[in-house]
């Protein structure tokens, strides 16, 4: 996922200082923290005037029939399910945009080999290639870190959409198979950036792991509603996020020296490249299906805000620690509200938002909404990018406890 990190690994955003301006309103997360806000009631699903689908026959299991059958009685959003279960063909064809397992990079291929004699000179080497790097990019890494290890939350997230639950846990169906290689290729993320950080030796690995502790116990809402395609936008969104974070981690890297990190996290981005196009690809054929209900939820979603996925991360000691570690990731331009806000703006193109017709009256009102944004956006972005570069990096990376500062 995106925080899920600095993307946040959706991924916390740089929301924060968006939030501080005129007109802005924190997402659902933000403002239960804050203690003050509710959000509207599940919006029942509204018919349009789109062909309507007939449901895809997959083989299934005696457990999962019955599952769908009590579903279809009590479900939120009836007409969204029978959409998802129509694509089940379409998102069948794509389960090749992940890569088989003997096709797959695997943590240890970017660390020693500890069964070889000169383990030691090999670790050695690591740590003298990560000298370098700026402690306020080892504050970026490590909330990305953070964010990626938090993965069973986002697999748990997933089942709560609607349509795309896998209700075994070993279930055939094609959502199902997706949600379950998802979280396999993901898996690696956190996996080989935490062992990473570990042989570096510049990093307090139990401020970490209680951060990580802390964010699992106290998980995300990113707004979703059981609504699959708010689920789906929002993975759009997250996916693309969390490449760009890594990508500017392994640039950054790259000009600190650090070429083995560099090296890991670009194969990390690309694992995220590789699932934004398949989210993308998923709601744009519910655009094709459904597009009234999909202009709504895309325009809900947005104006609700992407909380990144980080966004209740604590070190139990510091409270406003997304906060902080937002405003360093933003100060070195990991991750910014810029890149926030033309997120929105290539999401608008890619959906071919603004060019949609045949709309029913509410999405010709959300198309119009949705497609405003990214200037809105754009200008609140400048605004708060001022204030963030007003800061020097070592007045940011004082406060955190994930750094190791030898006496």
């Amino acid at each position: 996922l995106a925080s899920r990190s600095s993307a946040m690994p959706l991924r916390g955003t740089m929301l924060l200082a968006l939030a501080a301006l005129p007109g802005v309103v924190l997402g659902r997360a933000a403002r239960m923290v804050a203690g003050r806000g509710q959000m509207p009631a599940a919006r029942s699903a509204v018919r349009c005037t789109a062909t309507e689908p007939t449901l895809a026959s997959f083989p299934l299991g005696a457990v999962e029939a019955e599952f769908r059958r009590k579903r279809a009685s009590g479900c939120l959003y009836p007409h969204k399910v029978e959409v998802l279960q129509a694509m089940e063909p379409f998102v069948e064809r794509h389960l090749n945009i992940l890569k088989t397992v003997d096709d797959s990079w695997q943590p240890q291929d970017f660390l020693p080999d500890m069964r070889r004699d000169d383990w030691r000179e090999r670790i050695a080497d690591l740590r003298e290639e990560c000298k370098g790097i700026p402690d306020a990019l080892l504050v970026a890494i490590v909330g990305d870190t953070v964010t990626e290890e938090a993965l069973p939350t986002y697999q748990t997230l997933l089942n709560t959409f609607e349509g795309m639950e896998d209700p075994t846990g070993t279930s055939e169906s094609p959502w199902a198979r997706w949600s379950r290689g998802w979280t396999a290729e993901e898996n690696r993320h956190g996996d080989i950036l935490n062992k990473f950080l570990y042989l570096t030796g510049r990093i307090d690995m139990r401020a970490m792991e209680v951060t990580v502790h802390n964010l699992i116990k106290d998980g995300f809402n990113p707004s979703g509603e059981k609504d699959p395609y708010r689920g789906i936008i929002y993975t759009s969104f997250q996916e693309r996020a969390t490449k760009i974070s890594h990508q500017n981690v392994a640039r950054l890297c790259g000009e600190a020296g650090a070429k083995r990190l560099a090296i890991l996290t670009t194969r990390i981005a690309g694992d995220e490249a590789r699932h934004e196009m398949a989210y993308q690809a998923f709601m744009k054929e519910i655009f094709r299906l459904d597009p009234s209900n999909a202009m709504i939820s895309f325009n809900e979603m947005m104006k609700a805000q992407i909380v990144m996925p980080a966004e209740l991360m604590t070190d139990a000691s510091n409270p406003n620690l997304f906060d902080d570690f937002s405003r360093v990731a933003q100060r070195i331009g990991v991750y910014t509200a810029v890149d926030y806000a033309h997120i929105i703006a290539y999401l608008v193109t890619e959906f071919n938002a603004e060019n949609m017709t045949g709309l029913n009256a509410e999405a010709q009102a959300a198309q119009e909404s949705v497609c405003a944004l990214p200037r809105r956006y754009e200008k609140l972005a400048e605004r708060s990018m001022k204030g963030i570069m007003a800061h020097k990096e070592e007045d940011l990376v004082g406060k955190f406890s994930w750094l190791h500062r030898p006496h």
